[in-house]
């Protein structure tokens, strides 16, 4: 295995976000990103090809949200991750908050292909994946729906507004703060745009949450 994905190198940076993930939890994540850059090479799940970037870019980066991800659904959400693609960062997530369960969802069957190997390579039980368009999915209510490319968020909330519970957040990764799409939400939606700080990564993130006005 690459020295970039050994569970030292992940540790220091989920420290940094105020992770005590156990030694598990880093030997699930080093595996994870192993299988991801493997898959990677045959069929193209990411841009990043390199273990260092990997780190950096998409598993540091998805767990930058991990604790506004916990704080919903009573410290158990039902999270579904929309476009999951690549497992980011819902197979991230699902490592970290063992409590949580997630809902992959992607409509390209290659992706489900490598989620559903992921699921079982690395035994998350706490995972499902559905092979669908995510406007056309009937499922119960979400807790949290999270999204990391999908869309412009009037997108994102008009896809999904079926799968939010009332109460629910929509939490959309994005580098910049969108200004332009932001003025295109919906009246009743309220936003809260929240800056991360990703350990090693010299770009902006930020995270928007927006709910349902009540």
């Amino acid at each position: 295995m690459p020295p970039d994905l050994e569970t030292a190198t992940i540790r220091p940076g989920a420290e940094a976000l105020g992770l005590g993930l156990d030694e598990a939890q880093l030997r699930r994540l080093s595996a994870f990103a192993a299988l991801l850059l493997r898959w990677n090479a045959v069929h193209n799940l990411t841009a990043i090809r390199s273990a260092k970037d990997l780190l950096t870019h998409h598993i540091l980066d998805s767990l930058a949200i991990a604790p506004h991800v916990a704080a919903v659904g009573e410290g158990r959400p039902r999270v579904l991750d929309v476009g999951s693609g690549g497992g980011l960062p819902g197979v991230v997530l699902a490592i970290a908050l063992p409590e949580a369960h997630f809902t992959l969802v992607d409509a390209v069957q290659k992706k489900c292909a490598f989620l559903t190997q992921a699921k079982l390579d690395l035994g998350l039980d706490n995972v499902d994946v559905r092979h669908a368009r995510v406007e056309a999915l009937r499922l119960p209510p979400f807790d949290a729906i999270v999204s990391r490319a999908l869309g412009t968020l009037a997108q994102l909330v008009a896809w999904t507004r079926h799968l939010l519970k009332p109460e629910g957040v929509w939490l959309a990764m994005k580098g910049r703060v969108p200004r332009d799409e932001l003025a295109g939400l919906p009246a009743d939606v309220e936003v809260r745009a929240i800056e991360l700080r990703v350990p090693g990564l010299n770009e902006q993130r930020n995270l928007i949450e927006m709910r349902q006005r009540r």
